[in-house]
């Protein structure tokens, strides 16, 4: 069981209503065999109110799985949301429409499903991996992720090895957007810390059949 984890709120960030900045300020890292990476630092503002109130309303499951021969806890607490649910917060709802119009000419189709994950403290984590179940397995795709709460980082690595791992701290209403073949040719992952950190909140935004 975890100890109760308070969030420390960005000392960048005022008391604020919900609000979405532009998109036109995200910037692109190309990281290779047709991957890129956007990255837009605190799109939302007023990102601390927000993760208070996913923390409190939001129906959190604790998950298991199978793992050499015997069951373990997934370390983290998740949440989704199929594309004919109501979404857990109005500002959600905008940040998908919003996402949606930004990458229409890219994508080629909007964003449809929200994925939510709780990271309580450093312990909490998810292992390198691809979103390959569905179409991101075998076509171009993206997957969005805004984060709420203190800064976790995400780290980037080409599947097929041989170069550095990105890594991109995110929190506090960061968004990245993962594009192109990312889900096929690099993986991705928030690794566990010793370091003493404080929660944050992923919450990915998928076209239909990509999970």
């Amino acid at each position: 069981m975890h100890d109760t984890v308070h969030l420390q709120p960005s000392l960048f960030e005022e008391a604020a209503d919900l609000r979405l900045g532009p998109l036109d300020g995200v910037q692109r890292l190309v990281l290779g065999d047709g991957a890129w990476l956007d990255v837009l630092p605190g799109w939302l503002r007023g990102a601390d109110q927000l993760f208070e109130q996913l923390v409190a309303t939001v129906p959190w499951r604790a998950e298991q799985r199978e793992m050499y021969e015997r069951t373990v806890d997934v370390p983290r607490l998740l949440a989704s949301y199929p594309a004919d649910a109501e979404p857990p917060h109005p500002v959600l709802g905008e940040a998908r429409a919003a996402l949606s119009r930004h990458y229409a000419a890219e994508l080629g189709e909007p964003f449809r499903t929200l994925g939510l994950c709780y990271y309580r403290d450093g312990r909490d984590s998810v292992a390198w991996h691809g979103d390959r179940i569905g179409r991101g397995a075998r076509e171009n795709t993206m997957v969005a992720i805004l984060s709420v709460g203190e800064p976790r980082v995400l780290a980037l690595r080409p599947r097929s090895g041989g170069a550095a791992v990105v890594r991109r701290p995110l929190g506090h209403g960061d968004l990245v957007v993962m594009g192109g073949s990312c889900q096929r040719t690099w993986e991705h992952a928030v690794p566990k810390t010793a370091r003493p950190v404080g929660p944050r909140i992923s919450i990915q935004f998928r076209p239909r059949g990509v999970a």
